[in-house]
């Protein structure tokens, strides 16, 4: 059998249409020219891969001859490393400002869910194999994950957080901005809490819809249709009480925060990692280098908003612009606050608000803002493995894990630009066109 990438092209979309399981052959053997098993650790030269079953079962120097059968995939002009992670993406949209505000009430959750499958594909063909879907009131991107699993379409692997959470009037609030007789209907998803016990019920309802994550915001935010600041809009208590729950029933924790008070708060109450972290003041940074909360810079919110602000002066509306602008102007301070302070970082794009497929545009600005290439690698393979608590699974080739592979031109150590334009993936065991 020929690698998908070789196939004729009058057969590639019946191949596509393929169940991802039934595209994985029975052993592949790959050939690397250069192996960037686990970055932060040296490179290999010369390896040969055996996949099998969608798993990686060894790894040997030099090139191994193809076993009969096998499928042989040549990339020995290549880097080679693992399958990259976003932690931080929206699958069911790429708008934004007012016209993202319209999606919301024209497009039926059907509508949402091909728009989920269709940045999802984008997603995987940038090299992003696993991606953590952190917002999605419909359940859209909830069916995706399953039907991905499930080998019925092709995708990357989704670890998702169901609907965000926040208190009334907070981030999540999805009647915010609506007219009063119309605001119920928008806020009838139950994500929104108010006091300790509702905010438990909030996290059950979306453990109960099968999320695997929770996500809730503890300040207020840029896209908030809402003129309320970016700082803390919960109470202590309630943000324990979410993260308490959360953690009881085995699942980690996402909060959304711009404003140092309420990065405290998360941080207080045992987040797992903090999203935008934009504010900072010296109590806060002295609690986060203690803790073990990772940080999910999200820096390319940037690009997306500059993108639409070109497109359309009038692309936001005036409370949510003068949040942009002032986003813009203080992006990348955090980072460099806090790669020196040690806290832990996690590769995260917010893939939404910026565009879906140019997750790869995270890398040079996190390395424009303190980070060494190596260091933002590590942010979308090791350290994103385990904040997704699947570090036994994905972010490093290593024997027994999962055949999650991908190629570059060059070696990303030394430009991590080349990051943005992958020539190979494999996902699950599968190549993808």
């Amino acid at each position: 059998m020929k690698p998908l990438y070789l196939l004729p092209l009058a057969l590639f979309g019946a191949t596509l249409a393929m169940p991802l399981a039934a595209q994985a052959p029975a052993r592949t053997i790959i050939h690397a020219g250069q192996l960037l098993a686990e970055p932060g650790k040296p490179a290999r030269g010369a390896s040969t891969i055996i996949v099998e079953g969608g798993k990686i079962v060894s790894i040997a120097d030099g090139y191994q001859a193809a076993d009969p059968g096998a499928t042989l995939i040549d990339l020995k002009d290549k880097y080679v490393l693992p399958g990259l992670i976003d932690s931080h993406v929206h699958l069911t949209s790429d708008s934004g400002g007012i016209a993202g505000q319209l999606e919301e009430i024209t497009l039926s959750p059907a509508a949402q869910a091909f728009n989920a499958e269709a940045n999802g594909m984008k997603t995987l063909r940038a090299g992003f194999t696993t991606v953590r879907n952190l917002g999605d009131g419909d359940g859209a991107t909830l069916a995706l994950r399953d039907a991905i699993a499930a080998g019925k379409v092709l995708g990357p692997r989704i670890v998702d957080a169901g609907a965000s959470i926040s208190g009334s009037a907070g981030h999540m609030d999805g009647s915010l901005g609506y007219r009063d007789e119309l605001r119920p209907f928008f806020a009838g998803a139950g994500n929104t809490c108010n006091g300790a016990d509702d905010c438990r019920r909030a996290v059950r309802l979306q453990i109960g819809r099968g999320a695997d994550v929770i996500k809730f915001a503890s300040t207020g935010g840029v896209n908030s249709r809402i003129g309320a600041g970016l700082g803390k809009q919960m109470f202590d208590d309630e943000a324990r009480a979410i993260v308490e729950t959360a953690h009881m029933f085995g699942k980690k924790v996402a909060v959304h925060a711009h404003g140092a008070d309420g990065i405290r708060l998360a941080i207080d109450a045992g987040a797992d990692s903090i999203e935008h972290g934009t504010i900072l003041d010296e109590p806060t940074i002295a609690a986060w280098a203690k803790s073990k909360t990772y940080y999910v810079p999200t820096l390319s919110t940037v690009n997306g908003y500059k993108e639409r602000l070109a497109a359309n002066p009038d692309a936001y509306e005036p409370d949510v612009l003068a949040k942009i602008k002032w986003r813009i102007s203080i992006t990348g301070k955090s980072l460099q606050t806090l790669v020196p302070r040690g806290v832990r970082i996690a590769f995260g794009t917010d893939a939404g608000v910026s565009k879906h497929g140019r997750n790869g545009d995270e890398f040079e600005l996190m390395v424009q803002h303190g980070m060494t290439p190596v260091e933002a690698l590590k942010a979308a393979t090791v350290n994103a493995a385990d904040l997704l608590g699947l570090g036994n699974e994905i972010g490093t080739i290593a024997p027994g894990k999962s055949a999650d592979i991908i190629a570059v031109a060059s070696d990303p150590l030394a430009d991590v630009r080349v990051l943005k334009k992958v020539d190979f993936v494999m996902a699950r065991g599968s190549v993808v066109d």
